[in-house]
């Protein structure tokens, strides 16, 4: 012990019982964990940690300098020359001289460890970027196992420090946008555990999601084999509350990770015979399965989180932790979500349901959560505090999600919840069978209070009066609606030398008593429009199907989307006969027209035309629900750049606009030609009504979120010189971080708390957030993501060819081109657009394009009726389109099949 506690005061190696995560600096993840697991009283071998001070001395010997900062500058795509830098770290690694203050700090300690004799170790590398709630790193670095004598130690040592810069831990951290100069490693030296049996555990289901499941895979020997995906293991799914084994599973174990008795390993294979020893048969029995799940749940319990951990069992029938690291792969579950075994809950993404994949600013969650406020008491339910919120409207990984647990528990929500996914998001409703079958979320009775509930929003809102006004006069409801939209705008003006706790006031009234302005005065016109086609619909039967009526879906006018897109077409076509803006358009840089729109130094006719089109529209943007995203207003290189994208079409083709005026009147005769169908006048005459009025007021369905959209930006106009005082009063870093505040904390802020330390803190969340590629649809409340680890669906029909769901009919076959962002994105006119999914932002591009692809989204989806009304062909829902389908295929979209096929390479 003397010993120890002398290697406890070296710079170079240290005792992990001495470690935690405090330390992570100096002795990494891997060594932090599991000295944080020792000092818990969790059954973990003894050991030392070699600190990245000696990683550092060596690296600084080994002249990395020039290596790292050539790294630093390499594009994660150009794999090529990671790899190349990559192999010139190692060799310089494996080539340096360990000085002996940090050879003989490791002698000392491995000394100590073994009581004076060679003791076998496992060496493992400990990298400061890796074990972490963000990133795991897992397998990045390299271990050694069975390592016996002192120089055996320092040579395994090196190796380790060597792996930090292996390709495959390189290309990692570019991925994850790590700096490599801000990368070390320690190396972590423990008591090697000769495991009769080993393998690795996650505390909970890593495929599923679902916590308090754990998931063991075991195989005979050293975990190695395991782990290195050798061996195919034994599998076991265990509830981790009863102790239940809910999946066993045998692998054949044909492979299997020995230690030698003087050091090293080795690898021996079985032969595939069932007469063999352990062949047929689990390594492990249910008790110790059992154990393990106990294990398990002590190290999570310890650290807050779910952990993927490697464990050993020794000849005597000692369980032992080797390792333990955060799952980061888990998405995050609600704050306050039930206890499993308590309660369970139905939790859907607004975010997928809109499109937009990123995270939102901790502002614009604050305001969807007085906008569900104000939705919540315009249906009479009881919130007892607006900026914090209805209990229905939750937030995880900075993303919104709705607790749609009573609807889905009630009959009518049962029925109508797949109906609607239908056209939303097809791979929502894919899923929801899972729900509605589990036993957990049986329906329960409807409240009796319902019908008074519905009667009682009708008569605040005057809808009945407003579907009549509607059905009589559209031109009145689309004024009525246009007018409650500059209404509730008004609710945010404020006057100019307002301060800035009056503007905080100004924008929490806003985003209260604005949306039900909105929703009053839009939904009769849906409603009456809808009602409208409904009842025509019935009048045809028999004289009319589903396919005569499609092109009536087409080309609806007074769509605010539609009208914005066209406007842009209209002003592409002028320019076109502008020569000086014609030339800047063609042959400038968007970063040097978007400097000189904002200099006002473009030729007049582009500098006009493009101030008068952000006047009416350049308050939508892409991801343009979230208040902290800046608008096309704020930057308007996004609208120079499809300004340019027109232009770029032959003068031969059918302008954009002049596209969707043929198939708006395409629609009007389709009107005219179904009437003449029926055979009595007065049959025809309603018919011919019913079908105008649907057209004259279906296009406004967009109009809400139009009305929405514009009463966030007036948000931005309220928050920009509120973050402008509290830069210059030294309380934000810069003023756009006032939009990583919510509400109460920049009134906070104003009163003179400092926030740039959480301002900071929420910036890294969001970077590390927007780096995860997958959302879920659905969520429980103990984790299980719906659909996941089943197929995704749709499937693939054959080679080449997938299925979703026919959005707009019509078939094209052309070039495929995969757009992951919008911003700054070209399409060649004819191109067929695929993408994960769309918004507002995106549409400009949908007319030049040839067709659409989708990852995301329904018929009644933002981009399915967009490409409707263009006329577009459109398939969506397609799982998986924007990686298995790639730039330069040429592909035919069959739009009324719902099907994709790519027809050349």
């Amino acid at each position: 012990m003397t010993v120890l506690t002398a290697v406890h005061t070296s710079q170079y190696a240290v005792p992990l019982e001495a470690v935690g995560r405090e330390q992570l600096e100096q002795v990494g993840g891997k060594a932090a964990n599991l000295g944080e697991t020792l000092r818990a009283g969790l059954p973990v071998p003894t050991g030392f940690c070699v600190t990245t001070d000696s990683y550092a001395v060596v690296a600084a010997r080994a002249g990395l300098e020039k290596t790292l900062d050539a790294l630093a500058g390499t594009a994660p795509e150009d794999g090529a020359r990671l790899d190349q830098l990559a192999a010139a770290a190692r060799e310089a690694l494996l080539s340096a001289p360990v000085p002996d203050d940090v050879a003989d700090a490791v002698r000392e300690a491995y000394d100590a460890l073994g009581g004076g004799r060679d003791l076998p170790v496992a060496v493992r590398s400990s990298a400061t970027a890796e074990d972490l709630p963000g990133a795991s790193f897992a397998g990045q670095q390299d271990t050694y196992l069975n390592i016996v004598g002192a120089d055996n130690v320092i040579d395994a040592t090196r190796r380790c420090w060597a792996s930090l810069w292996t390709d495959r831990a390189v290309a990692y951290r570019a991925r994850n946008a790590i700096d490599p100069h801000g990368v070390r490693l320690a190396v972590v030296v423990q008591r090697q555990i000769e495991s009769r049996v080993a393998g690795v555990m996650f505390t909970a289901n890593p495929v599923t999601g679902r916590r308090r499941e754990a998931v063991i895979d075991a195989s005979y020997g050293l975990g190695e084999a395991v782990v290195s995906g050798a061996a195919t293991p034994d599998h076991f799914v265990v509830d981790v509350a009863t102790g239940e084994v809910r999946e066993r599973r045998i692998g054949d174990k044909r492979v299997r990770i020995l230690a030698l008795a003087g050091g090293g390993t080795k690898r021996e294979e079985l032969p595939a015979t069932s007469g063999r020893e352990g062949a047929g048969e689990a390594c492990l029995t249910d008790v110790q399965v059992r154990e393990l799940a106990r294990l398990g749940e002590r190290v999570e319990r310890y650290y807050g989180a779910p952990q993927d951990t490697e464990w050993g069992i020794d000849g005597d029938g000692v369980l032992w932790l080797l390792q333990a690291r955060p799952i980061t792969t888990l998405y995050p579950l609600p704050a306050g979500a039930p206890e499993p075994s308590r309660e369970l809950r139905v939790y859907f993404s607004f975010n997928v349901a809109q499109g937009v994949f990123q995270p939102l600013t901790p502002m614009g969650v604050q305001a969807f959560r007085l906008i569900a406020s104000s939705a919540a008491r315009l249906w009479g339910a009881t919130v007892d505090d607006p900026v914090a919120g209805p209990s229905t409207l939750l937030e995880a990984g900075h993303r919104i999600f709705i607790d749609a647990t009573s609807p889905l528990r009630s009959t009518l929500g049962r029925r109508l919840a797949p109906r609607v996914l239908e056209n939303m998001e097809v791979r929502s409703g894919a899923v929801l069978h899972e729900v509605l079958n589990d036993p957990r979320l049986a329906p329960r009775p409807a409240s009796r209070f319902l019908p008074l509930r519905f009667a009682r929003l009708l008569w605040r809102t005057r809808i009945p009066t407003g579907v009549v006004r509607s059905m009589i006069d559209p031109r009145a409801g689309r004024a009525a609606a246009q007018l409650a939209g500059m209404r509730s705008l008004a609710l945010g003006r404020t006057p100019v030398a307002a301060s800035a706790a009056e503007r905080v006031d100004a924008l929490e009234r806003m985003l209260t008593e604005g949306p039900p302005l909105i929703f009053s005065a839009v939904v009769p016109n849906m409603v009456a429009g809808l009602g409208s086609f409904a009842i025509a619909r019935g009048l045809l039967r028999g004289v009319a199907s589903d396919h005569d009526l499609e092109p009536l879906r087409r080309g609806l006018r007074h769509n605010p989307t539609t009208e914005m897109d066209t406007g842009l077409s209209r002003l592409a076509e002028r320019l076109r006969l502008d020569a000086a803006s014609a030339a800047a358009l063609r042959e400038r840089s968007m970063d040097d027209l978007g400097e000189a729109y904002e200099a006002r130094s473009l030729p007049p006719a582009l500098q006009r035309g493009v101030a008068e089109f952000l006047e009416r529209y350049g308050h939508r943007g892409v991801a343009e629900i979230d208040l902290g995203e800046p608008r096309w207003r704020d930057d308007a290189r996004h609208v120079l750049g499809v300004l340019a994208n027109y232009l770029a079409q032959s003068t031969d083709a059918v302008a954009p606009h002049a596209q969707f005026e043929r198939v708006a009147d395409e629609a009007d005769r389709a009107v005219r030609a179904l009437a003449a169908r029926v055979g009595h006048p007065l049959r025809a005459l309603a018919v011919r009504i019913l079908l105008t009025r649907y057209r004259e007021l279906a296009g406004l369905r967009e109009l809400p979120k139009f009305h929405v959209v514009a009463l966030l930006d007036q948000g931005r106009r309220l928050l920009d010189p509120v973050g402008d005082e509290l830069a210059a009063a030294g309380r934000l870093e810069v003023p756009s971080d006032v939009y990583l505040l919510t509400i109460p904390e920049v009134r906070r802020a104003l009163g003179g708390w400092d926030a740039r330390p959480l301002a900071d803190q929420r910036r890294e969340a969001l970077a590390l957030e927007r780096r995860r590629k997958h959302i879920p649809r659905w969520l429980l409340s103990d984790g299980t993501e719906l659909g996941a680890g089943a197929p995704a669906a749709p499937a693939a029909l054959g080679d080449g060819v997938l299925t979703g769901a026919a959005a707009s009919a019509g078939t094209v076959t052309a070039t495929a081109r995969v757009i992951l962002d919008p911003r700054g994105a070209r399409l060649t006119p004819g191109e067929i657009l695929v993408a994960p999914s769309t918004d507002p932002g995106w549409t400009p591009l949908f007319l030049t394009a040839g067709g659409l692809v989708m990852e995301m989204g329904g018929p009644m989806s933002h981009g399915a009726i967009v490409a409707r009304e263009y006329g577009i062909p459109a398939v969506v829902g397609v799982a998986g389109a924007t990686d298995r389908i790639r730039t330069g295929q040429k592909v035919t979209v069959d739009g009324t099949k719902g099907t994709v096929a790519v027809v050349q390479e």
